[in-house]
């Protein structure tokens, strides 16, 4: 592509930067424009993918159709269906109406698809089949409907970590993989860093008619090495900040500049800053089934050093203060979980105790009705091996998993005075997740 062609692509569509990366990723999305083919942009968020997407839309054969742009990560697992593939009257609870999908408003035009490994399996094998055949069943009905459209998804995370750990599709990925683009990092441009932070200042000031703020030399260094995880948008974030505030002299040195990266992040993002990659992000974020698994894990590993406890009592008739001290964690808690609003959903009768005299003569028996109790607060040197067994009928009780995850989530919206974001952030799990397990349980956000 001649200069002066990606020249008018980067005016006509606002792209401001003339890294190598970036001229090929636009070059590209150019070259694919005029052809039918599905293309898969991938980059880190805020990096600018939907601006590619318009650009493949706007060179294309179908510029005159509709252009649609949908965040697959916003719209629920349980009506995500029903959106883009649409349903008809009562189809399910609500369904007053039938109502079309995306793919039948925008039949002729593009779908983009951002944060596509969001989307549920089930409706990844809907949208495969649109893929392949450009056929889509509305939600409720058995009718197979045509529609003529181009698909168009991004990603931030890596499809392929994300199919093999059964989250994604392998089929799907490589039905919509068939031209990948890339779009870089900002910390990766280099000098765009300058031009884009220029041109946000410049945009403001003409806004609110303004002087626009200019950065000394040493301050455009610090600029240019930091590493902007949020990349465009924090960047942008940070030239309107610093263009509002800083009211009496609009030219910022190094020292002020600091100050208010200081001011975004907590502290710089220099090269220093341990940051985790965007992929190595999503490894940390739990399915449902992981968080399940979790539970009990934890619940087998406090179980396993009770019991190591309980024997070391029975042996040596008390515990070892070096095991208390390695298993400080499982009192740490004790306190708050008692004053924690939670009923049982069973009330366990006790018989009376009944005194052993020796404790040679104490055999712990494989029963599975009963419940041995030592306590040792009282021994003496006299009266050391006396022991007291409590034993009562056990009823039945089925430890549910289900009870576990909804006590878990209302602490964590507790905690977080129930703002999702950060409660899904402790939980380790998706904020959708969240947002579906709290109407699964029925949870009322105070």
């Amino acid at each position: 592509m001649i200069q002066s062609e990606l020249q008018s692509i980067k005016a006509r569509f606002g792209i401001i930067g003339n890294s190598p990366a970036l001229n090929h990723a636009i070059e590209v999305a150019s070259q694919v424009a005029p052809t039918d083919m599905t293309v898969l942009i991938t980059g880190e968020s805020g990096s600018g993918k939907e601006s590619f997407s318009k650009i493949i839309h706007n060179l294309s054969a179908r510029k005159h159709g509709q252009f649609i742009a949908l965040n697959c990560g916003a719209i629920p697992e349980g009506t995500i269906d029903s959106e883009l593939f649409g349903h008809e009257k009562g189809a399910f609870t609500g369904a007053i109406d039938a109502r079309k999908g995306y793919f039948e408003v925008t039949d002729g035009g593009t779908i983009f698809l951002d944060e596509i490994a969001e989307m549920p399996l089930g409706t990844q094998a809907r949208l495969l089949r649109v893929l392949e055949n450009g056929e889509f069943i509305r939600v409720g009905s058995s009718k197979v409907q045509k529609t003529n459209v181009r698909v168009v998804a991004a990603t931030n995370i890596n499809l392929m970590t994300a199919v093999e750990r059964g989250k994604f599709r392998e089929d799907l990925y490589y039905r919509l993989n068939t031209v990948p683009i890339f779009v870089p990092p900002l910390r990766e441009r280099g000098m765009d860093i300058e031009l884009l932070f220029r041109k946000f200042s410049a945009d403001f000031a003409e806004k609110y008619r303004t002087k626009p703020i200019q950065l000394s030399a040493d301050a455009q260094q610090i600029l240019l090495t930091q590493r902007f995880p949020g990349n465009i948008r924090q960047l942008k974030n940070l030239a309107e900040q610093i263009s509002i505030l800083e009211t009496d002299d609009r030219i910022v040195d190094a020292e002020k500049l600091s100050h208010y990266l200081q001011m975004n992040n907590g502290k710089l993002m220099g090269n220093s800053l341990v940051r985790r990659d965007f992929e190595a992000q999503q490894n940390d974020n739990f399915t449902e089934r992981e968080l399940l698994y979790k539970i009990l894990f934890d619940m087998r590993k406090d179980v396993t050093e009770l019991k190591r406890m309980f024997l070391e009592v029975l042996q040596n008739g008390e515990i070892n203060p070096e095991i208390l001290k390695q298993n400080e964690g499982l009192f740490k808690n004790i306190e708050a979980e008692r004053n924690y609003p939670f009923t049982p959903t069973f009330q366990p009768e006790f018989t009376p105790a009944r005194t052993l005299p020796n404790a040679s003569n104490f055999a712990p028996k494989s029963t599975d009705n009963e419940l041995t109790i030592i306590n040792l607060g009282n021994a003496t040197p006299e009266n050391k091996n006396a022991f007291i067994d409590v034993t009562h009928e056990a009823e039945e009780v089925s430890l549910s998993l289900e009870k576990q995850e909804k006590d878990m989530i209302i602490r964590a919206l507790q905690k977080n005075k129930n703002k999702r974001k950060y409660a899904a952030k402790d939980l380790g799990i998706s904020e959708r997740t969240l947002y579906r397990k709290i109407k699964q349980y029925d949870i009322e956000e105070e």
